[in-house]
């Protein structure tokens, strides 16, 4: 028999407004015990302001929100106690060490002494910062400063680790590193949410996802499981003149299970790509561009809201 996950995370209904505005409109969801669950989805989303309501940050508007299985309207501190946040921007005090922006931040959730240290310590080495722990951290890099920032955010051994667009602004090998000490964190066995736009950051990390757009959920599941849904294994690019997009679609349509047109570009989701192909040979229309490429998180994002995840 198969021992049902706790859920840390579980929202019903959940809305959160500003005046006539929702920025979160009326979504559930639920997080599991040990799993990376990833907002995914453009500026202004919903992302964070769900996620500030999880951190019991920002008042919920209606509807129903649990964390750990306290109700955010009730046990705010309760809750935070179990909690640690990755904010989207460093805050570290950059005129102490390493080891004093850890000690001191321990000293929050009454780790004093010995204890501290020792956690500190532990942490310095598990983050690849134990020859910085003397430095202070206004001579940090960019990337370090990160991995420091998240080590801060283990200090209280949380029950939920949040991470805010964690690798914003990163350059391509401190972004790597980061996702190194993410995924072994996953291994163990710690509860990790994660906000971000970046698809292989998704993909690599993420358990389960939601996608997000407006307030809204568009969809949610595995990741690989989301675009073999709605989009399927392979996806075939062309650039071809807008007049003939309504005819080429007509004569491909037996061999296509969806497609998505943005001004010149057209997607096409083939059911057999190499079928799909040989059509195309067939016929006489004016295909300047070509390109068969693996199916997306971002085609997903494309076919639901028809717009990128940067935009």
């Amino acid at each position: 028999m198969v021992r049902s996950k706790n859920k840390v995370v579980e929202a019903g209904n959940l809305t959160k407004m500003y005046g006539e505005f929702a920025a979160v409109d009326n979504i559930d969801f639920y997080i599991e015990e040990g799993e990376c669950f990833g907002f995914l989805g453009p500026n202004g989303a919903g992302k964070t302001t769900t996620v500030k309501m999880i951190q019991c940050f920002s008042p919920i508007s209606t509807g129903n929100l649990k964390v750990l299985g306290m109700d955010v309207r009730h046990e705010e501190r309760k809750i935070k106690a179990h909690l640690g946040v990755v904010p989207q921007e460093d805050n570290l005090d950059l005129e102490l060490t390493v080891l004093q922006n850890l000690v001191i931040y321990a000293s929050y959730f009454g780790l004093t002494g010995s204890e501290a240290k020792g956690r500190a310590g532990e942490l310095l080495d598990f983050f690849g910062l134990q020859e910085k722990r003397n430095t202070p951290a206004s001579h940090l890099s960019g990337g370090m400063k990160r991995r420091l920032t998240i080590a801060r955010a283990l200090i209280n051994d949380p029950a939920l680790l949040i991470l805010d667009e964690p690798t914003t602004g990163l350059d391509p090998r401190a972004r790597h590193l980061v996702w190194y000490r993410l995924g072994e964190l996953k291994k163990k066995n710690i509860t990790l949410l994660l906000t971000t736009h970046y698809l292989e950051e998704a993909h690599r990390l993420c358990d389960r996802l939601l996608v997000m757009s407006e307030g809204k959920i568009l969809d949610w599941g595995n990741p690989k499981d989301l675009v073999k849904k709605h989009v399927g294994d392979e996806v075939l690019e062309l650039n071809i003149p807008q007049e003939q997009i309504k005819p080429l679609l007509a004569e491909t349509a037996g061999y296509v299970q969806g497609s998505l047109n943005l001004g010149t570009s057209l997607y096409l989701f083939p059911r057999d790509s190499k079928m799909l192909m040989t059509a195309l040979q067939n016929t006489p229309f004016d295909v300047q561009y070509q390109l068969l490429r693996p199916a997306n998180l971002e085609d997903v994002f494309f076919k639901l809201t028809g717009r990128g995840l940067e935009e």
